[in-house]
């Protein structure tokens, strides 16, 4: 037969023992273990924040194409101003002074 005393410490020890450890392996798990540990989620969050600023600075980018672009289609001292700058047009009775780099020959003295 079995002596009631030492089922009861048995049942004691599993509870104090036993218990606690499940607990802790459950807990542990539910922080560092899975898909969605705490490594995970804060790599995800720091991800998600990059993300994030990426995609202000592509819609900042987008409407300032967006305002050139308006710009071209509609405004004349726009267009003309590109024109001037970009290929040196110049208006009748004007005079274009280009001024150039250097060139790379030594010139003797």
């Amino acid at each position: 037969m079995r002596d009631p005393a030492r089922d009861a410490t048995e049942a004691t020890l599993v509870k104090r023992l036993v218990l606690p450890a499940l607990i802790a392996l459950s807990v542990y798990f539910a922080l560092f273990g899975g898909e969605y540990s705490v490594f995970e989620v804060r790599r995800v969050r720091s991800e998600n924040l990059d993300l994030e600023q990426r995609l202000t600075e592509l819609r900042w980018t987008n409407d300032s194409l967006q305002t050139w672009a308006e710009s071209l289609e509609t405004d004349s001292a726009t267009i003309e101003r590109l024109a001037r700058e970009k290929y040196g047009m110049i208006r009748s009775g004007e005079v274009l002074y280009r001024i150039t780099a250097p060139s790379d020959s030594v010139m003797d003295p």
